[in-house]
């Protein structure tokens, strides 16, 4: 697979500068509004250039892909002109280096397996619900709240299920989350920001292309090239079995096992949305049907 063919969907460089630019309106960016019709969604290539102090042409090959070894300082004088946060930011220079081959080359996936002791750590959390994810947000392995939180994941096979796979495909997760708009962006910001160290991996590419072709939602927020990550904070379930619940959450990199995060729901013990993780542990804690059939073989 070449660069053109990855995951990114091309030069990913130029592709987030051109998504960057076409989202700042030139008032945003503190220049005239202007007269006459503006054809460009957001600034125009001359307008953005002019503002990070580098020449026309010379933007516009980096927006192409023609010129591929941005300075330092130029990609640091583009994140200001676009007004890029810390995190965005830094995904520019990732994107830089690697437009520059200045990255190392793409890793094989990481693995799936879970030591034993982060799965020790599971169980120790209960009832808070857990999980571990891997880096496309594979659900490597969870206590029982920690799947019984996500509606219906349960009654999918263990290889398919997937956080981001859930939040656009399955149709319990737009009712489930008080906010599913934020919740998809930010599993798409997790995706993007895989793409600019390792665009060609075989396990973002077949995601990618799954969620590109079956969810409308995912293509258009995959275009905006978002890379803002929450790794804590508080969400709003409407979850069918335990009722409303709001919760905390606190996501974190598994030291010596690349790209895994565990991810912990948390409440008050004296809260009422304790009682409902208590309940959830309880109920994840029961065999399935098809569990309870096979026991009886």
């Amino acid at each position: 697979m070449t660069r053109e063919q990855s995951a990114d969907g091309g030069t990913g460089l130029g592709r987030f500068l051109r998504a960057r630019r076409t989202r700042l309106t030139p008032a945003e960016a503190g220049l005239a509004a202007g007269t006459g019709r503006r054809r460009t969604p957001g600034l125009r290539r001359e307008e953005l250039a002019t503002l990070a102090g580098i020449s026309i042409d010379y933007y516009t090959r980096l927006e192409r892909g023609k010129e591929t070894r941005p300075s330092p300082s130029v990609v640091d004088s583009l994140a200001r002109a676009l007004q890029l946060d810390d995190d965005e930011h830094e995904h520019l220079r990732t994107l830089a280096s690697r437009a520059a081959r200045r990255v190392p080359a793409p890793r094989t996936a990481p693995s799936r397996t879970v030591r034993p002791g982060a799965k020790l750590l599971l169980e120790s959390l209960r009832p808070y619900p857990a999980h571990i994810v891997g880096r496309t947000t594979d659900l490597l392995a969870h206590n029982p709240g920690g799947l019984r939180l996500l509606a219906g994941m349960e009654q999918w096979p263990a290889k398919d299920r997937n956080i981001a796979r859930y939040v656009f495909l399955h149709p319990a997760a737009r009712d489930l989350f008080d906010d599913w708009s934020n919740q998809v962006r930010g599993c798409v910001a997790r995706l993007r920001a895989l793409a600019a160290t390792d665009p060609d991996a075989p396990d973002l590419t077949r995601l990618a292309g799954e969620l590109l072709v079956k969810s409308p939602d995912f293509a258009r927020l995959w275009e905006r090239h978002d890379v803002k990550i929450h790794a804590h904070g508080r969400k709003t379930f409407h979850h069918p079995e335990v009722g409303d619940l709001t919760l905390g959450h606190q996501s974190m990199e598994l030291e010596g096992t690349p790209g895994q995060r565990l991810v912990a729901y948390f409440a008050e013990p004296n809260a009422p949305a304790y009682d409902a993780l208590v309940l959830l542990d309880m109920l994840g804690s029961e065999p399935s049907p098809a569990q309870t059939a096979r026991s009886h073989v």
